[in-house]
């Protein structure tokens, strides 16, 4: 394997989150936490009025669900099983991405995926125009609330695609839906070839049907991010086997040309960072990288051979364990690669990174390291979905062993946590906690909207946010 260059800048001081927790009440060992924020929020509106610490501990919910810190409440908007309001079936299994857009009147409109196998439980139903390929059970559905969280709607967005796992919103408030999955038509009783991102409009899903956007890819995707400037994608892959996932951009033909714009095609390509193979390798945060390369896919149908296998000629392209959230901010994109282990084919270990690539310097640097854990019951690992919050900082599903948590991050880079699931999908002697995914915020920011994965529940968080 060839070795790691220097890195272009200092590497900054470990913290140890001992110490953090410490400040801020919570007590026991818990994960090294290495790294400083200040960089994803400078010059940001989430860096003003940025708490140090949390809101405190958490309180346990009498009714077994959520606890919270003093002074917020929930609300669930939606569980597995009941009827959609649309009357279009029953609410589908397997919450996992998110995110909230603005409506008419006050309106919020949620979009949720549904991270559904072929072995789901309760696929998303087939409703016609918008439905893919009808032997899927994934797809997203759309919530309507209105001012005081109360669900006015809820109704299939898509329908037919499989393991939609995260995504991402666009600058013309459209949801992309990504399908973690690459199997083919005939496999696991598929009708169509699968592994594409689709468009959802919130507001009106038969406006953007279901219709792949196949130039962007066909490979086990996780989350998006859109340059806001440049109409750039930059999109995440979690592929469960070496060689790991690769970090894409998505050049299209009409950037930022609104609903369907996307359709247009473009031209897609991986991540290069010259000398550096292995994102795992990397354990130092504030080490950066100058001079990345941009890669053209060869096919990026993978009608052969996926994507992360395909020959990009003989200096490769970068791969990464567990890529997983991924957003946009301050001039750059962020992305999350959950865990690595050795053991499984990574060049290290680690129990979570965030990297910041700057395409305008074309640089990309670790911003922040989590590992190893040595209490599973305290917050802090294996991120996942990632958004900013109200006050600044970081909020981030985890997906670890253990209690879970939704967790924050402070800039000055204190752990704390928000929320922590209750539901056990184990038994009392082995339990198992359902993990979080799709944190996200109301365009106003008093609200906070997360999903239990199993069993699907959907919950509306209110609050001191802003205190």
């Amino acid at each position: 394997m060839t070795s790691s260059p220097a890195p272009s800048a200092s590497p900054k001081p470990s913290a140890s989150r001992r110490q953090v927790l410490a400040r801020t009440g919570a007590l026991g060992a818990g994960i090294a936490f290495a790294g400083s924020l200040s960089e994803i929020f400078a010059g940001t509106a989430a860096a003003r009025g940025l708490g140090s610490s949390g809101y405190g501990p958490l309180v346990p919910d009498p009714a077994g669900l959520l606890d919270l810190p003093e002074g917020f409440r929930y609300k669930v908007l939606s569980r597995e099983g009941g009827p959609l309001r649309s009357g279009e079936g029953r609410v589908p299994s397997n919450h996992d991405g998110m995110s909230a857009f603005r409506g008419h009147r006050g309106r919020v409109h949620l979009v949720r995926n549904h991270e559904n196998r072929h072995t789901a439980r309760i696929g998303v139903p087939t409703v016609e125009g918008l439905t893919y390929d009808p032997a899927a059970k994934g797809g997203c559905t759309v919530l309507a609330l209105d001012g005081r969280n109360n669900v006015q709607d809820e109704r299939v967005g898509i329908a037919g695609t499989a393991v939609n796992c995260a995504g991402g919103p666009t600058p013309w408030n459209t949801w992309l839906t990504c399908e973690e999955n690459e199997d083919k038509a005939g496999t696991n009783g598929y009708t169509k070839d699968h592994g594409f991102i689709f468009e959802v409009d919130p507001a009106d899903p038969h406006r953007t049907g279901a219709v792949p956007l196949t130039a962007m890819g066909r490979f086990q995707h996780e989350a998006i991010a859109v340059d806001p400037k440049s109409g750039i994608v930059y999109e995440t892959e979690d592929a469960f086997d070496r060689p790991f996932g690769l970090f894409y951009r998505f050049l299209p033909e009409k950037p930022l040309g609104g609903t369907g714009s996307l359709r247009a095609g473009g031209a897609l390509e991986a991540m290069r960072v010259p000398g550096l193979p292995d994102l795992s390798a990397v354990q130092e945060t504030g080490a950066s990288f100058g001079g990345v390369e941009w890669v053209p896919v060869p096919d990026p149908l993978a009608r052969r051979t996926p994507i992360r296998l395909q020959d990009f000629g003989r200096k490769g392209v970068t791969h990464a364990q567990k890529l997983e959230g991924c957003y946009w901010g301050d001039k750059a994109v962020y992305f999350v690669s959950s865990f690595a282990r050795s053991s499984e084919g990574s060049a290290a270990d680690h129990f979570g990174q965030v990297w910041k690539y700057e395409p305008q310097k074309r640089r990309l640097t670790l911003v922040v390291v989590f590992g190893p854990s040595t209490d599973i019951q305290l917050p802090g690992e294996s991120p996942d979905n990632i958004c900013l919050a109200p006050r600044g900082g970081l909020m981030v599903c985890e997906d670890g062993n253990g209690a879970q948590h939704v967790y924050g991050l402070t800039k000055r880079g204190e752990v704390y946590a928000m929320a922590r699931g209750r539901q056990n999908i184990g038994t009392p002697e082995e339990p198992e906690w359902g993990e979080f995914a799709g944190v996200t915020f109301s365009p106003d920011c008093s609200t906070m909207y997360v999903n239990c994965y199993t069993p699907g529940t959907t919950f509306a968080v209110t609050g001191p946010f802003d205190d």
